[in-house]
């Protein structure tokens, strides 16, 4: 009769402490989860900023973005698009892809790009790659994913869409081309399945105002 006491002594014990627990990690996650949704909103705006340049877009940018759901684009990885407006008029896109075919696993890109087919600026979101060695396609690293700011992309230039070594004219790591080959080909796809979708909604909206 005691064993069964002091049993259920310590099991009301428990029960009571882990009540304790549970409210005390609930009450810490309602305080600061309107801070936590900030710094991660401020983040993302930052990193659409550094895609499309401030001077693009009047609109809010960040509450423009959705999923993709347009199959043609989904196949090269497209899973969020977001869009710029100046004035009413669209003049840019950032999308999120992923490149499959990293050295270490799959790379998130963040992309700008024009209707005209300028790359406004690329951004690795996340990435495993080797430190020291792929790990330079982070702009905290090295600054070689700048050297698609600006760049102009048509289905008549994929050829120099490459790194050097493959007989196109962006650099490649000494000891690491995987890495660099894998976001070089992304940002191409991609950019080009974008550009055939923009071309695609465009010349339906031609048709819609006849």
């Amino acid at each position: 009769m005691q064993i069964l006491k002091t049993t259920s002594y310590y099991g009301i014990l428990l029960a009571f402490i882990a009540l304790i627990c549970t409210a005390l990690s609930t009450g810490i996650y309602f305080l600061t989860k309107n801070k936590i949704d900030s710094e991660i909103e401020k983040q993302q705006q930052q990193r659409l900023t550094e895609v499309i340049p401030q001077k693009y877009y009047d609109n809010d940018l960040l509450s423009s973005c959705s999923d993709s759901t347009i199959e043609t684009i989904k196949t090269e990885n497209i899973n969020k698009i977001c869009t710029a407006k100046k004035n009413g008029k669209i003049t840019a896109y950032a999308f999120e892809t992923i490149a499959p075919d990293g050295y270490s696993g799959n790379i998130r890109l963040l992309i700008g790009l024009s209707p005209v087919g300028e790359v406004l600026g690329v951004r690795v979101v996340e990435h495993q790659e080797t430190p020291g060695l792929g790990d330079k396609i982070d702009l905290r690293i090295s600054d070689w994913i700048l050297s698609f700011t600006n760049k102009i992309i048509t289905p008549n230039d994929q050829s120099e869409w490459a790194v050097k070594k493959d007989g196109g004219k962006f650099d490649q790591f000494a000891g690491a081309t995987i890495t660099p080959r894998a976001v070089v080909n992304q940002v191409k796809n991609s950019s080009l399945a974008m550009l055939k979708h923009i071309q695609e909604k465009e010349l339906n909206r031609s048709t819609l105002e006849k």
